[in-house]
């Protein structure tokens, strides 16, 4: 059942990322105090990203608890949106951090640091395979699926690429002396962070916005109903957008009489359902065309585009 499989998932993504928020968290205290006592950017900057991180990790946990929040009638989805809202967030902050890590790194360029190249390395090191036990933790099991769980390893990677930096830069730093190598990884992994943040905020504005799913072809969807079920005539005002990532649906179509109303809405239904994976349709069936102005979202300005088979 389809019920039964969600529910072990889910607790599966909880497990995963509470795990990693605990690695997170008590790594993020170690590279704080190695950063204080070598006196290295990279490790501080390493630690400051992984404070992101680790209230990302948090962030997602609540979101995952409070969807299995039953809906009520304030909110009659549940609180399933609030997966996409704390993704979005999560993004903001991981561009916030970039813009401190950058200014940082500036001023080191202008006022060079004296670094402990050896402690900084063991911190580093430390650092990197934490950070690869959380990758590893968030990146089995059904990721491609949750927004959270993805952005949540997202932040890992980028913590990763830090880490990696850190420990080049430690290495640099102890067979040539030359310090400004701190900064200049701490800023290049910036970047690489900026991209993913930047895929992340995207895709959770569109879910916020109701966009209708990318994999989602609308025109094709009313073609191939009215091509697969003979007494569809013609489909209209379909409104499609996602709630914590589960498309829902509501359509106008227009049916010849049926014999049997509810078998043809059933058949409508399931074919929704099995071709597209929607599992929530409202499909309103008329035996005429209804006029554009009465049906519409935007009452009046609703161009509507009658199709003929």
């Amino acid at each position: 059942m389809a019920h039964a499989h969600t529910h072990s998932e889910t607790n599966s993504n909880r497990n995963r990322l509470l795990a990693a928020f605990l690695v997170t968290a008590v790594f993020m205290v170690a590279e704080v105090a190695g950063g204080l006592l070598s006196g290295s950017l990279a490790l501080l900057a390493d630690a400051g990203h992984m404070l992101t991180d680790a209230a990302a990790l948090l962030m997602a946990l609540l979101a995952v608890q409070l969807a299995r929040r039953k809906p009520n009638a304030r909110h009659t989805f549940g609180l399933l949106r609030l997966t996409t809202l704390a993704a979005f967030v999560n993004a903001i902050a991981l561009l916030v951090i970039t813009v401190l890590i950058v200014w940082e790194a500036i001023q080191r360029f202008i006022h060079p640091h004296p670094v402990e190249g050896g402690f900084m390395l063991g911190i580093a090191i430390a650092g990197l395979l934490a950070n690869l036990l959380s990758f590893w933790l968030l990146h089995r099991g059904s990721e491609e699926k949750n927004l959270n769980v993805r952005a949540a390893a997202l932040h890992v990677l980028g913590d990763l690429l830090g880490s990696v930096g850190a420990i080049a830069a430690a290495l640099i730093i102890m067979f040539t002396g030359w310090t400004p190598v701190d900064p200049i990884l701490s800023i290049l992994v910036s970047l690489l962070v900026v991209r993913s943040a930047w895929a992340l905020m995207k895709e959770s504005v569109h879910e916020l916005l109701e966009g209708a799913p990318g994999s989602m072809d609308v025109e094709k969807l009313k073609k191939m109903l009215t091509r697969n079920i003979p007494e569809v005539r013609n489909v209209h005002h379909i409104h499609l957008w996602l709630v914590g990532e589960k498309p829902v649906m509501t359509l106008h179509v227009q049916v010849i009489p049926p014999y049997d109303h509810d078998a043809l809405l059933h058949r409508i239904h399931d074919y929704l359902h099995e071709n597209y994976q929607i599992e929530h349709a409202t499909v309103q069936m008329e035996y005429q065309q209804c006029e554009a102005n009465l049906c519409g979202l935007t009452t009046g300005t609703l161009t509507h585009s009658h199709h003929h088979h």
